[in-house]
């Protein structure tokens, strides 16, 4: 036990980044909760890692790479078997499988993970970071560690944070430049209290579905419309039965990556640092990747015959007042010392 707190000192004296990935609280609950023998070395493993998101989508690109960097960390003998566009399953289904032991890795939004976890509905509330800078300082920092700690107590162990981005709206009726915009639309949401309430707000009928029937329900007109980040609207060719796309950047999304408790608690120390380590590198490659996507994603949304418009900033701030009610109250629910926090960090970046 000695020897294996001495490895934590160690390994938790890298960087920040690294630290939130795992070294911390979520990193130090195996020792207490696993009753087998620890394994020692390296091991041959074969690890499902699954992702609701395509191939070509910078997450799918990410978890594309974690494959590459843990088999050479590992000399090969530990394989990641990446599972694409929700062939495991959506977020939620996936998240459930790690928390049975029947799936070993998932990075899904943290937006489901509420359900579970009320504190993790900070990162859905609307128009609180202006640029990724911001919402890495948060999630790098003790709001996103504290969070991360929270997770071993749901059989579920977190490395860390990836980046899903800013969602922005598109429609099939007409631009939304204003919050009188919203008015009457049907958008199709996440299963997530805090986005249905900020949409019914602003005037909208939001409604919850899965993500893999989005497409159809846009074609059908079931909905007029839907939120995402650039990169997944690009993806998932929205624009094939879509017009309108407004820059609204009004919640941003991170990933957060998931491993299943009960697969880390079998895993020596050498092979747990081998998944943080690519977690942390694969994250940094994710981020960037996802931040140049998400810009060549308009122009290409554009070219492909879209219609985009910018959302002004006094037309944000209005937006900002309508949903505040809708803050307040969840604020209250998930722990306003938290959410005071988040904002005070995000405080720090601005000045």
């Amino acid at each position: 036990m000695k020897k294996w707190l001495r490895n934590m000192v160690i390994g938790c004296t890298v960087p920040a980044l690294l630290l939130l990935a795992g070294c911390g609280g979520s990193g130090g609950s195996a020792a207490t909760s696993s009753p087998q023998t620890p394994a020692t070395g390296i091991q041959e493993r074969s690890i499902k890692a699954g992702i609701g998101l395509n191939e070509d989508h910078p997450e799918g690109q990410g978890l594309k790479k974690f494959a590459e960097l843990v088999d050479q960390k590992s000399g090969g003998k530990l394989k990641v078997q990446p599972y694409y566009a929700a062939q495991l399953g959506d977020d939620k289904k996936m998240t459930e499988a790690l928390q049975a032991g029947l799936q070993e890795i998932t990075i899904p939004s943290t937006s489901p993970l509420v359900g579970d976890i009320k504190e993790y509905a900070v990162f859905d509330f609307p128009f609180i970071f202006n640029e990724e800078k911001e919402a890495h300082a948060v999630l790098d920092g003790p709001v996103g560690q504290k969070l991360l700690e929270k997770l071993p107590a749901h059989n579920l162990i977190g490395l860390g944070y990836w980046e899903n981005g800013f969602r922005n709206l598109t429609n099939s009726k007409h631009p939304v430049a204003k919050a009188e915009d919203f008015k009457g639309l049907r958008i199709r949401t996440m299963q997530n209290q805090v986005h249905l309430a900020a949409f019914q707000a602003l005037g909208a009928n939001p409604s919850p579905m899965a993500f893999s029937e989005v497409f159809s329900a846009l074609e059908s007109r079931t909905v007029d419309g839907q939120e995402n980040p650039l990169a997944t609207i690009k993806s998932n060719k929205y624009n094939e039965v879509q017009g309108y796309l407004s820059l609204t950047k009004h919640v941003y999304t991170p990933f957060v990556f998931l491993v299943s408790k009960k697969f880390r608690d079998k895993l020596s120390e050498e092979e747990r640092q081998i998944l943080r380590d690519s977690a942390v590198e694969a994250g940094k490659y994710q981020r960037e990747l996802n931040f140049s996507e998400n810009q060549k994603a308009l122009e290409d949304l554009k070219a492909a015959g879209m219609k985009a418009n910018e959302v002004l900033a006094e037309e944000m701030a209005r937006m900002q007042e309508v949903i505040k009610p809708v803050i307040d109250k969840f604020a209250k629910e998930i722990g306003e010392e938290l959410v005071k926090e988040m904002y005070d960090e995000v405080a720090k970046v601005r000045k």
